[in-house]
């Protein structure tokens, strides 16, 4: 909107000049007012025409929203033409009632009486029983982007039972917190197949889900081989290029500590490390995945050794906390907090090897991998995707050490995404 204060500014100009900055003033202003529409949105402007007459499932969490914050799970249950069947819940429950790493069981959701099977406990993967009579299943989960967060393995798992079971497979799509030009980290290697590394893909991939879904299917990396029908309603207005701060979208937690969509970001810089569980990241404090903090580090001589290698796109200063709970619970800690100036040039997922760097520097006796307890090395490589990186950075504690096995995926993984891209 056009101010007086503005007006005033633009008073006494030649009038060509004028028109070309009320021009210019105007294209600004409905580039700011551009919306970006999910799956949801997407399919609820054809008042789910797609879905009419269809007995389905939903897999979904809090997170699974119109741009007004209407549940998916209770708009679709509420359409006449449209059968809901049953519900299916991935980790921290369909309503958000569970925490990180418990696990669900099968139950009743109170809202719509509809029978919930959890995929996050002793099944992941749906029984054909579960999915008779089915004749879709519906996924509308925010993902943040990073192979070890479960919902995209609960995911692809889904879409191998789909294919077994000859069920439509339907992606709701929605934004990559980073954007789709991000790919970083090794691929999963085949003994390190497990639920936070299900399918061989970087570490941060680059992909919206319902772009990873068509990758999935169409790279036979499903079991066996096999393809689902799959189906994306795509979004309107998502561009490779936007973080999810510029969508005007509003960002509902997609865990306990992915609060915000900065979160998701900084869960890629740290969350490899947490697992050890001997520095603390912030989890328990209320900077989850943003610090890097333990007793006996001396915080400005780690930010000032950090900020020495000139790392590109992220900044540190020093910090002092006491978690709440978790890694250093009640204790005063000291370290640094990460700042992003460019996501795009960061290396973000090697920020956390970066700190052990620096920290094996300064303090060569307070190695993480010793301190930590044996069964967290397991669940390192795990998330890493790849034994073969703890095994090379704890040679020498240098990131120049697996720099190249970090990224030597990424041509070629974006050479074959490509193939899959549903937006420019």
């Amino acid at each position: 909107m056009v101010n007086n204060n503005t007006l005033r500014i633009y008073r006494g100009l030649p009038y060509s000049l004028l028109l070309i900055c009320i021009q210019i003033l105007f294209f600004q202003t409905s580039i700011l007012a551009q919306k970006v529409e999910t799956g949801i949105d997407v399919l609820q402007k054809t008042n789910y025409s797609f879905l009419t007459g269809k007995k389905i499932g939903i897999i979904t969490n809090p997170t699974g929203v119109n741009q007004y914050l209407e549940s998916t799970i209770d708009l679709l249950h509420a359409c006449n033409d449209v059968d809901v069947k049953v519900l299916f819940s991935p980790e921290h429950g369909i309503r958000g009632d569970h925490a990180a790493g418990e696990k669900v069981a099968t139950y009743t959701d109170k809202k719509t009486g509809i029978q919930v099977y959890s995929l996050y406990g002793r099944q992941q993967k749906p029984s054909a029983k579960m999915l008779k009579d089915l004749d879709a299943i519906v996924y509308d989960i925010q993902d943040i982007g990073v192979r070890s967060y479960t919902y995209i393995s609960s995911m692809g798992l889904l879409m191998e039972a789909c294919a077994e079971n000859n069920v439509e497979f339907i992606v709701l799509d929605r934004p990559n917190p980073f954007g789709g030009n991000k790919i970083e980290g090794c691929l999963v290697e085949p003994k390190q197949i497990s639920f936070v590394s299900q399918f061989p893909i970087p570490y941060v991939y680059g992909l919206t889900c319902g772009e990873l879904a068509g990758y999935l299917n169409e790279e036979g990396l499903l079991k066996d081989g096999k393809k689902c029908k799959l189906h994306v309603v795509k979004m309107e207005g998502w561009k490779r290029n936007m973080t999810f701060q510029e969508t005007s979208l509003p960002w509902v937690p997609t865990s306990p500590h992915i609060p915000n969509s900065a979160s998701a970001i900084y869960y890629a810089a740290s969350g490899i490390l947490g697992e050890l569980y001997t520095i603390s990241i912030g989890v328990g404090y209320t900077q989850p995945f943003e610090l890097f903090a333990a007793e006996w580090i001396n915080a400005d001589d780690l930010a000032e050794s950090l900020n020495n290698l000139q790392i590109s796109g992220v900044l540190f200063r020093p910090v002092h906390y006491k978690p709440y709970y978790s890694v250093g619970k009640g204790l005063m800690l000291h370290g640094v907090q990460l700042h992003f100036t460019d996501i795009q040039q960061a290396p973000i997922s090697l920020i956390q090897f970066y700190v052990m760097q620096e920290c094996h520097k300064l303090y060569p006796n307070k190695n993480p991998f010793e301190m930590c307890e044996v069964s967290r090395l397991s669940m390192f490589d795990k998330v890493c995707g790849s034994k073969e990186i703890r095994k090379r950075f704890t040679e020498n504690f240098l990131v120049s050490d697996i720099e190249e096995l970090w990224f030597a995926p990424r041509e070629s993984f974006l050479e074959k995404s490509k193939k899959y891209w549903l937006y420019n």
